[in-house]
């Protein structure tokens, strides 16, 4: 008979797991386990990412012109400054990829830092629950990180400048979304997305196919989830 869910994460938690297939995935094991499996999946996530085109080539994650800017960018492109947009867009994701590079420190340290309820909360919850947790306890150190690197990398880009001066503006007058007031703003917030949704993307793989995992112990926990 197929155990439920919530009967597998029982044993994996209980004290004294006795059930055929599960008395062998101890707490230690499946703390162990969902580590190792938020580790990998940071990992692949960045590895994807954090290099050329890994934004830029990506029809999921690259990250188009704001939206004030892309209802002009017909008339940019008709006024003879495709160039301009075309250099600001590559900047923009350029920026993202450098800066999503040094991700990783940050992720893995949150795993390191994950509690034994934080365990118990992403394995009962929902298929993105691991990625969940990486945004709770992650977005606001990475997005202070990648800020000054999306800053140098845009910062060259004239396009760039003119547009911070007129969506500052629009931003105080409460035409432009806040997030939008500046392309740094909008490109951190931007590369975060595309990072949080690639590392969903790792745990929803690893949630369906725990046997192509590479490390045994993830197999062992999340095949029992199965």
């Amino acid at each position: 008979m197929k155990r439920t869910f919530a009967a597998v994460v029982l044993y994996l938690f209980a004290a004294s797991a006795s059930a055929a297939g599960l008395a062998d995935i101890t707490n230690k094991d499946a703390v162990s386990g969902l580590r190792q499996a938020l580790t990998d999946g940071a990992a692949a996530a960045v590895g994807k990412l954090g290099v050329e085109n890994g934004f830029f080539g990506n029809a999921k994650v690259k990250i188009p012109l704001p939206e004030s800017l892309q209802k002009v960018e017909g008339l940019m492109r008709a006024m003879g400054m495709k160039r301009q947009a075309d250099e600001l867009e590559l900047a923009m994701n350029r920026a993202a990829e450098t800066a999503v590079a040094e991700a990783k420190p940050l992720l893995v340290d949150a795993v390191k830092k994950m509690s034994v309820q934080d365990a118990k909360g992403i394995l009962t919850g929902g298929e993105t629950s691991a990625t969940d947790y990486f945004r709770r306890t992650t977005a606001d150190a990475l997005g202070k990180k990648f800020l000054p690197v999306v800053k140098k990398a845009t910062a060259k880009v004239g396009l760039a400048e003119k547009y911070n001066s007129i969506a500052g503006k629009g931003a105080q007058l409460g035409l432009i979304n806040a997030d939008q007031a500046t392309i740094e703003q909008y490109v951190t917030k931007k590369s975060l997305d595309g990072l949080y949704a690639i590392i969903a993307d790792e745990e929803k793989a690893l949630r369906q196919d725990p046997v192509g995992a590479a490390s045994s112990i993830v197999q062992k926990v999340f095949g029992a989830l199965r």
